[in-house]
């Protein structure tokens, strides 16, 4: 099978990489942010287009120049992440929009990567529905990257939806995580870093801001911020601030489960965003082998 493959909302490629490590053919990308296109093209051979994806019609018409099986994809999620507001704005309705395109064009599989919370929202209720009465049966998993393949504490919602099959079809796989272990910074980066203990800034001072590379990393969110001088330490914190530094740009992309020789361009801000909104390149190729057993 060719398993020709395209990636909507598709940021800088950490799931595009993923599918195409697990042998699918990916034909062509779209995303609506220049600078993360830009990264995209330095990296992936196949084209990527700036495109407008709330517009499901023009959208359809553009991909209909492609035969495509699969469609995979992460709708912008920050209306439903626990960093946002947590209201459903515009940016949910760009999960439905991914669900009307991917229906219209029917592929086999449809693969819609989210934030855990998203699949409570009515925004995917109403995506899911789209899906089912067109056909498709749905598995729905929510798994932890550090048990598939990513040294870093990060969950996330995948919806896999598969043409004229039962719901749950790949619940057994999913079911059965790859690692019994989480996989440690230490354990996937080896000698490529060379602090014991390193500062990722918390979300509030209820939380412990030092980690040890002898674990995962916690989730890689888009902003890197240097240690505040007046940091208080906290009881949970794996060692004193003074032992510790923050993560490179280089060592978060790593950790995101990016090639060591990835191109990334634009300034530290963007660059930073870009590799927080990725999905981690090694999660993604572990949903397509499993996408692959489905369908082969």
């Amino acid at each position: 099978a060719t398993l020709q493959t395209v990636d909507l909302f598709a940021g800088v490629g950490g799931l595009s990489l993923g599918f195409e490590q697990a042998g699918f053919n990916l034909v062509a990308a779209y995303d609506n942010w220049d600078k993360a296109i830009k990264v995209y093209r330095s990296n992936l051979k196949h084209p990527i287009h700036l495109f407008d994806l709330s517009n499901v019609e023009e959208t359809v018409k553009h991909l209909s120049q492609y035969s495509l099986e699969i469609i995979i994809g992460g709708p912008p999620c920050q209306d439903f992440s626990s960093a946002g507001k947590r209201l459903e704005r515009s940016n949910a309705n760009l999960t439905e929009s991914f669900a009307q395109i991917a229906t219209l064009m029917l592929p086999e599989v449809i693969v819609m990567e989210n934030v855990t919370r998203a699949r409570m929202s009515r925004a995917y209720m109403r995506a899911r529905n789209i899906m089912r009465e067109s056909g498709y049966g749905i598995t729905e998993t929510v798994l932890d990257a550090s048990l598939c393949g990513v040294p870093q504490k990060r969950k996330r919602f995948f919806c896999i939806a598969i043409k004229n099959s039962d719901d749950g079809l790949l619940s057994d796989y999913f079911a059965e995580e790859p690692a019994s272990a989480p996989l440690t910074v230490s354990q996937y980066m080896g000698e490529e870093i060379d602090t014991l203990y390193y500062y990722r800034h918390p979300r509030n001072y209820s939380r412990r801001a030092i980690y040890s590379i002898d674990e995962p990393s916690a989730t890689i969110r888009g902003v890197n911020r240097p240690i505040p001088p007046n940091y208080p330490g906290h009881r949970l914190d794996a060692a004193p601030v003074t032992k510790a530094r923050p993560l490179t740009t280089y060592e978060r992309s790593r950790i995101q489960t990016f090639p060591y020789d990835w191109v990334w361009h634009g300034c530290k801000t963007d660059v930073e965003q870009m590799i927080g909104n990725a999905v981690p390149v090694q999660l993604a190729r572990f949903v397509a082998e499993g996408v692959k057993l489905a369908i082969l």
